[in-house]
């Protein structure tokens, strides 16, 4: 599981069909969870605004966390983070 913050959002109108209906989200990964890459689009099944801190599931985890488990899915939003200490330091 990783923290980022959402930065924006990605329009697709062509799209695998398990994919139609979902949102598109940009996620800067905190400097601690972030490794070679900065950051991820995620497929967002709860609604998270930009500027939210929010839980990234990735791999399997991110299709079986957002109930997608036969679509092409490696990052999904699963959270919302209201209270972090860490990221306050």
């Amino acid at each position: 599981m990783l923290i980022g913050t959402v930065v924006g959002s990605v329009v697709s109108t062509r799209k695998c069909d398990n994919l139609i209906g979902n949102k598109f989200m940009i996620v800067n990964l905190h400097k601690n969870m972030a490794g070679p890459s900065k950051q991820l689009i995620a497929v967002d099944p709860i609604g998270a605004g930009i500027g939210e801190v929010v839980l990234v599931a990735t791999g399997s985890a991110a299709r079986i966390g957002c109930d997608m488990a036969d679509t092409p899915v490696d990052a999904a939003i699963v959270g919302i983070v209201d209270h972090c200490s860490e990221l306050e330091s």
